[in-house]
């Protein structure tokens, strides 16, 4: 029997990708961030990253560093052109905020 969707996902994506992945999470008076830093893959444009064991509350002073997994959904040829393609118009929207005058945003 042939798999007709393995094209289908060949095209629109759907391969996924189990990698070790480090994260750092703090929030402190003077930084408040996360990243999540997938190891041995190199991510490209419309790839989604899903970090496994990650908690949902840090404390205000605590600074978080550990290793867990992650699950990549590397994307195909036509999500990553819709993904580069829709890009250039939401850059675009970042030109117009936050440089008028006084006076226009009062």
């Amino acid at each position: 029997m042939t798999d007709h969707w393995g094209v289908g996902r060949a095209i629109f994506g759907g391969k996924t990708v189990e990698v070790p992945c480090t994260v750092e999470i703090e929030r402190t008076a003077d930084y408040f961030f996360a990243n999540a830093i997938p190891e041995g893959i190199e991510l490209r444009p419309g790839d989604r990253v899903l970090v496994h064991g990650a908690p949902d509350h840090v404390a205000f002073g605590e600074k978080l560093a550990f290793e867990t997994t992650a699950t990549v959904y590397l994307a195909g040829p036509v999500e990553r052109f819709w993904t580069q393609w829709s890009a250039l118009f939401e850059l675009t929207e970042l030109y117009h905020c936050g440089f008028e005058p006084k006076e226009v945003a009062a």
